[in-house]
């Protein structure tokens, strides 16, 4: 099995700004964030907890969870949406549910030499994908 925790740097990304579109994220906002090349920092502790950094020129997010225990996202805009994050081999699955319901799906792939995450939106299907390069 591959480690996962370790520090990860963006490379490419695969029809982001279509996916940005299907979740509502508005013109500039969806420009910023596409020109941003995102670090990502991943550690669990001790006590099970795994921690997922992501750092931009932008901003910085952190997100905290125990796996298979649903945990809050805050989004942009005031939004919360509720996630569940578990571990099926070398790969992390988040699902997110919206206020409104909507669905996203998250996957995180690793591999000895990168993560490969995939965004899935569920009412549209439109899926992204973003490239780390494990540092």
């Amino acid at each position: 099995m591959v480690e996962i925790v370790g520090k990860y740097q963006h490379q490419r990304n695969e029809n982001l700004e279509e996916y940005f579109k299907a979740i509502g994220v508005p013109y500039i906002p969806r420009k910023m964030m596409l020109s941003t090349s995102p670090s990502l920092d991943i550690t669990v502790d001790e006590t099970g907890e795994w921690c997922i950094t992501t750092s931009t020129f932008l901003r910085t997010v952190v997100i905290k969870f125990q796996l298979g225990v649903e945990y809050e996202e805050h989004m942009p805009g005031g939004i919360t949406i509720k996630s569940t994050t578990t571990r099926e081999g070398d790969t992390l699955k988040t699902v997110s549910v919206a206020p409104n319901g909507s669905k996203v799906f998250r996957t995180y792939v690793f591999s000895e030499n990168e993560c490969v995450l995939t965004l899935q939106h569920n009412e549209t299907g439109i899926e992204a994908k973003r490239y780390f390069k494990r540092l």
